[in-house]
């Protein structure tokens, strides 16, 4: 199954990116929680973005920070190598997915719980 980086990730269950979370880990994907926040999604720990912590094989990015916090991390992104970014409704970003196609990366301006929920991820 593809790995997935979620981008935003958080311990508060009632956001999208935790549920996201349990949406992937349903379908048997394996996902990666990165954020800001000290804690766990689903018994992963969150990996503290600003580590910048190396992580192999990624095949999507799943993005849940808005465009003005996704500057800072652009190049962090795109070095992860991912095959597909998701901009998420409210994450999306014309600068950053110009430089993300420029690398080879698809990207899509779509929701994650809703490709997962009618088996098109």
């Amino acid at each position: 199954m593809q790995k997935t980086v979620i981008i935003g990730s958080t311990t508060s269950p009632w956001k999208y990116a935790q549920q996201a979370a349990g949406m992937l880990d349903q379908a048997g994907h394996p996902f990666i929680p990165l954020g800001v926040q000290n804690g766990q999604v689903l018994g992963e720990d969150i990996l503290n973005i600003y580590d910048q912590p190396a992580i192999e094989n990624v095949h999507t990015i799943t993005l849940y920070i808005n465009p003005n916090k996704q500057k800072q991390w652009y190049n962090y992104m795109i070095s992860l190598r991912p095959k597909r970014i998701i901009f998420n409704p409210g994450t999306e970003n014309q600068e950053f997915k110009s430089m993300a196609e420029k690398e080879g990366i698809e990207c899509l301006e779509a929701c994650t719980l809703v490709m997962l929920s009618i088996g098109n991820f």
